[in-house]
């Protein structure tokens, strides 16, 4: 097993001793590892998540739209989500 040292504000750090405290973790070791595997986990989810909108829209077929109009519906439905404005 190796060892790292990080550093960190006292606010952080003091959060960090609180969760062990409090009995979430056993130690400060435990509450870093589980920050890891639940970054591994997020990053797994959203790397499935794109393979399987990939997926999808590989099934769906070529579109009978024109890139124009492809752009626009996008625009659109962005819009409707609240979304940045892109840079045209």
């Amino acid at each position: 097993m190796s060892r790292i040292t990080i550093s960190m504000p006292d606010q952080m750090n003091e959060w960090v001793e609180a969760q062990v405290h409090a009995g979430r973790y056993g130690n400060v070791s435990e509450y870093f590892r589980d920050l890891v595997r639940r970054d591994q986990d997020r990053r797994e989810a959203a790397i499935q998540e794109l393979r399987d909108v990939l997926a999808r829209a590989e099934a769906s077929g070529i579109s009978e739209r024109a890139l124009p109009g492809i752009m626009e519906a996008a625009r659109e439905e962005a819009r409707q989500k609240g979304l940045p404005r892109d840079q045209d």
